[in-house]
């Protein structure tokens, strides 16, 4: 009997897995499908949208309220890290105050889904009253949102995922997607460069995967360079003061023609070396890199060749040293 009641317990588990698996699997297809859907209704008025937030000399307001105006956040967050000035208003503080942040240079993008979320109806009237641009994300294209707006982007008649759809799932699934859609198509829209989301980026893994060599080399007075013609002794004179294990070898244009390391003087270590002349002991043609190039590139340079710098060039003279050091201390691996 305990096997047989063991057995039951293992064939329910097992049920209750699949269904589990069948049930995510569902929601994700719903959603997706809704994308789909989205993506293949969009139509002009995504293109009259686009040019009114094109031409906001203030901010974009993103507002919602509940579910939506989680979501409202994130697009505002996305504006705003892709170049576009924007901040979350939540409506209902907008009534105690807040709408003194929506200014006659902004934009609002307000989210409903019902089109008819009573919270939102102040800073509706205020972006009426002040000749405000209003753009309505809603599910209702006859809402008294959508009426309302200069410019009413409605979703597709879709059903909220799961088995009850009654919970905020597919809704703001193609809310959020479409604030997505409309804040790559601005940036794309304004040229908007990897320099520029760099600069808006500055900490974490985005930041360090888009820092150029040009950030961390070295430059002017610290450069480690001597003429090819001078003697070693000068030579190791330069390595000790810049201390960076090396010294570029410049020709009478200021070309970069060779490097001694600290290998290289091992190499060459015997009684004659202080009275050998740099392009005797120098290696030809250094591995070298552009300041434009990522930061990762000259760490992958390195690793790859077992070097701890690379001198910079700019027009085969050397403007710039970077230091394996200096990359991994600002993050870049």
């Amino acid at each position: 009997m305990a096997s047989a009641a063991r057995a039951r317990t293992s064939s329910t588990a097992a049920e209750t897995t699949a269904e589990g698996l069948a049930a995510a699997q569902r929601v994700l297809t719903q959603e997706a499908d809704a994308l789909v859907r989205l993506a293949r209704e969009l139509d002009e008025r995504v293109l009259r949208a686009l040019d009114i937030l094109a031409g906001v000399t203030g901010r974009v307001i993103v507002t919602g309220m509940g579910k939506s105006g989680h979501i409202a956040r994130k697009i505002a967050a996305t504006f705003a890290s892709t170049g576009t000035p924007a901040q979350f208003v939540h409506p209902a503080e907008a009534s105690h105050g807040d709408l003194g942040m929506v200014t006659a240079a902004d934009a609002v993008v307000a989210l409903s889904n019902s089109g008819e979320t009573f919270e939102l109806a102040d800073i509706v009237s205020h972006t009426r009253r002040w000749s405000i641009p209003l753009i309505a994300i809603t599910g209702n294209a006859n809402s008294s949102l959508s009426n309302a707006a200069d410019v009413a982007l409605s979703l597709p008649k879709v059903g909220e995922a799961g088995t009850m759809a009654i919970a905020p799932t597919t809704s703001t699934t193609m809310m959020l997607a479409l604030g997505d859609a409309l804040a790559v198509a601005l940036l794309e829209r304004k040229g908007f460069s990897t320099e520029d989301f760099r600069a808006l980026h500055p900490g974490g893994k985005l930041g360090q995967k888009l820092l150029r060599v040009s950030d961390l080399m070295h430059v002017g007075k610290e450069l480690p360079l001597i003429s090819v013609e001078s003697g070693m002794q000068e030579a190791i004179l330069e390595m000790t003061t810049k201390t960076y294990g090396c010294v570029g070898a410049i020709d009478g244009d200021g070309d970069l023609v060779g490097i001694i390391t600290d290998g290289d003087l091992r190499r060459h270590m015997n009684v004659d070396l202080m009275h050998r002349t740099v392009r005797e002991v120098m290696t030809e043609h250094p591995r070298t890199i552009r300041a434009e190039a990522l930061a990762a590139e000259a760490v992958h340079l390195m690793n790859e060749k077992s070097i701890t710098s690379l001198f910079v060039l700019e027009d085969s003279k050397p403007v710039g040293i970077v230091r394996l050091h200096d990359c991994l201390r600002a993050g870049v691996a």
